[in-house]
C-alpha cells in the first residue's frame, strides 16, 4: 500500500501545502485501487499530480469542517460538467450522516438531487467497517467539537513479492483530542498518520479539540503503533516542536508530514 501525502496543514490551506487529503493505491491482484481519505480545501488541484480523477475508486471523510471536505464541491463540478462525459459511475462518498445536505448546501444546491447524481453517498456507523477493493476501512468515533467525528483505520491485504497476502493497517486520527476511540484505531498500526495541531504550553487551555506531538505520540505508544507520522500542522504550529513532543514518549520512528511525498506500508 502507497501513501501519498496530497496535502497536510491544518485547518487551512498554507503556503506549502493544501489542507487535509490523503490518496491511498493497492492492488488486489488484478487492478490498482485508489482510495481518498478526506478530500480538504485546496486538495482537489494537487491531487491531479498523482491521479487522474476518474481513476478514484472511494472517498472517506472524517468529518464535515472545510479543511476536510470541502473540495468534493469541485470535483462536483469535475464529474458533473467534464466535456464527453464522466466515464464512470458515481464516486461513493462514505462521511457523518450531513454529508450530502451539507456539500449541497455550501454549492448552494437544491437538496434533492444535491450532489446526489454525482456522488454516492453512504453514512458511517461507527466501529462497522466498508470493503473497497482490497481495502477495509472502519470508523472510530473520536474527541473533536462536531457532531460526527471519525478516525479511519484502514486494512489492506495485498499479494506479497513472494505471491503469500501480506497484511498492512494505516490508522488515520482525522482531527481530535485524546480518546479510547483513536487508540482502539491505531490498535498495532503498521503507520500511524496522526494529527498534532496544537503545542505543549501554548494550547493547554484549549480542551477536546486537537492532540499535541506529546498527546499523538502517548496515543501511538499505547496503541502499539510501529511507526507514528505527524500531520494537521497549522501554519503557526512548528515542527520542529512537535517532532520533539512526540519523540521521548513514542518509542517508534516518528516524522512530519510532507505535501507530496509518498510512503510505502
Amino acid at each position: 500500500m502507497k501513501l501519498t501525502i496530497v496535502g497536510c496543514t491544518g485547518s487551512f490551506p498554507g503556503p506549502g501545502s493544501p489542507a487535509s487529503c490523503y490518496l491511498l493505491t493497492a492492488s488486489d491482484g488484478d487492478r490498482t485501487w485508489k482510495i481518498v481519505l478526506d478530500l480538504g480545501s485546496g486538495a482537489l488541484g494537487a491531487i491531479q499530480r498523482y491521479t487522474d480523477l476518474e481513476d478514484i475508486d472511494a472517498i472517506f471523510l472524517t468529518h464535515l469542517h472545510p479543511d476536510h471536505c470541502m473540495d468534493l464541491c469541485g470535483l462536483h463540478v469535475a464529474v458533473r460538467w467534464k466535456p464527453g462525459g464522466w466515464n464512470r459511475d458515481r464516486i461513493p462518498v462514505w462521511g457523518p450522516a450531513a454529508t450530502a445536505d451539507r456539500m449541497a448546501t455550501a454549492y448552494g444546491l437544491e437538496l434533492d438531487p444535491g450532489m446526489h447524481e454525482e456522488f454516492d453517498f453512504a453514512n458511517w456507523t461507527e466501529r462497522s467497517a466498508v470493503t473497497v477493493g482490497p481495502y477495509t476501512v472502519t470508523p472510530y468515533a473520536v474527541n473533536h467539537p462536531v457532531e460526527e467525528a471519525y478516525a479511519l483505520r484502514v486494512e489492506v491485504t495485498e499479494p506479497g513479492d513472494d505471491g503469500n497476502a501480506v497484511r498492512r493497517i494505516l490508522t488515520y486520527s482525522g482531527d481530535t483530542d485524546s480518546c479510547s476511540g483513536l487508540e482502539d484505531a491505531a490498535r498495532d498500526a503498521d503507520l500511524f498518520l496522526c494529527e498534532a495541531a496544537f503545542e505543549e504550553g501554548r494550547d493547554d487551555a484549549v480542551k477536546d479539540v486537537h492532540l499535541t506531538g506529546k498527546r499523538a505520540g502517548e496515543a501511538a505508544e499505547a496503541a502499539g503503533a510501529k511507526r507514528l507520522l505527524l500531520t494537521h500542522l497549522p501554519v503557526w504550529t512548528s515542527q520542529t516542536t512537535v517532532l520533539a513532543e512526540a519523540k521521548p514518549v513514542f518509542s517508534g520512528g516518528v516524522a512530519v508530514a510532507v505535501a507530496g511525498v509518498h510512503y510505502t506500508i
